[in-house]
């Protein structure tokens, strides 16, 4: 077979390449996808209930980037959805991110905006030098807002402590010192109404471009010419793990179906310190659906094959620039999104990334 690109994977990396070079009509695409669907991580489906989920936990669109809402426009209509999530702390469901309203419902205060700041100024303990998450927090948020809100979530979400993580991890810990409980603010925000999976269909509904599913591309690279190859997959994976595997941490998740119209009240409860799940999402609650029954999803951070987040320390990030440095020497090979680039990205930014790829692939 002889295309002009080779894909390999088809999250929105992958998928917003594929549309781009599509445009030109001469040019012939082929994406690889080791699993037996399209849309990465952000796929969905409807489940026995006629529920729609996110198979791999919430994602919620947000960005401040016009250019990137517009362009992902042209594929879906959006559902305007604000993003809410509750922290189950102190017996207490408590809106997150800290807000104002987080800090008078949890130490029971009527504090002014201008009050918070000389609280939170006051449970700050400094630490230097700043060695791990642990001392940033102590160092933004003090003792009691981090063991109450993210000593335990860290220490769930990758399985070693604050402690022991590099300080990116918890570079910063933002509070908002007003009443906005919104979890994000950024200027553009929504849910695909049709879903992310019809979204991405859309992207790559041209005749120019085939999808191989189930397929792992090294079974079959043998039998394909291609002038370039856009590789989305996991770094370490291309180069056989020549310099010994990447570390990821991956997600459990376990779906309840409840037969009662609403489980919980908000989207998202995290769960810092309670359970060995770190939150549950209610999507019912993210998509507007109407249904007299719920579906639940609890999150269970694990380490496993599935990669989902790259381990953020400095011993990992040391092996990966041994693989992006021979990725730097490829010709023909674009390494692009969260795998290939082993960092975490929100989606926008994967969309803005791959755009970006492109213009200079275009130029060159």
């Amino acid at each position: 077979m002889k295309v002009n690109y080779l894909i390999v994977g088809a999250g929105l990396t992958g998928l917003t390449f594929a549309n781009l070079l599509a445009q030109n009509e001469n040019n012939k695409i082929l994406i690889i996808e080791k699993r037996h669907h399209i849309g990465g991580n952000a796929y969905d489906s409807y489940n026995a209930n006629h529920i729609l989920i996110h198979n791999y936990g919430p994602h919620i669109f947000h960005t401040n980037n016009q250019k990137i809402w517009d362009y992902l426009s042209q594929f879906t209509e959006w559902y305007d959805y604000q993003h809410r999530v509750l922290s189950f702390v102190d017996g207490q469901f408590i809106p997150m991110p800290i807000t104002l309203e987080t800090i008078n419902q949890l130490y029971n205060t009527n504090l002014s905006q201008f009050e918070m700041v000389d609280f939170i100024e006051s449970q700050k303990e400094r630490v230097a030098p700043i060695k791990s998450s642990e001392d940033v927090a102590l160092n933004n948020a003090g003792r009691d807002i981090y063991e109450k809100f993210f000593m335990n979530y860290t220490t769930k979400q990758w399985g070693v402590p604050p402690s022991e993580l590099d300080p990116a991890v918890i570079s910063r810990i933002p509070f908002r010192y007003n009443r906005d409980t919104r979890y994000f603010t950024d200027r553009y925000q929504g849910i695909p109404k049709a879903g992310y999976s019809k979204m991405c269909e859309q992207m790559i509904d041209r005749p120019n471009i085939k999808v191989m599913l189930n397929t792992d591309y090294k079974e079959v690279n043998d039998a394909i010419v291609y002038d370039k190859m856009i590789y989305t997959g996991p770094i370490d994976y291309y180069y056989d793990n020549q310099f010994g595997k990447l570390k990821y941490r991956s997600v459990r998740f376990e779906m309840e179906d409840h037969d009662c119209e609403s489980f919980q009240n908000a989207a998202v409860v995290n769960y810092p310190n309670d359970y060995d799940y770190t939150r549950i999402t209610e999507y019912k609650k993210i998509t507007g659906q109407q249904s007299r029954k719920t579906t639940i999803m609890k999150e269970f951070p694990c380490d496993g094959d599935d990669p989902f987040y790259p381990f953020p320390t400095k011993e990992w990030q040391e092996l990966y620039l041994l693989y992006k440095e021979k990725a730097d020497a490829e010709k023909n090979v674009i390494f692009a999104g969260r795998l290939a680039e082993y960092r975490y990205y929100n989606m926008d930014v994967v969309v803005d990334q791959a755009m970006r790829f492109f213009e200079k692939l275009s130029v060159d």
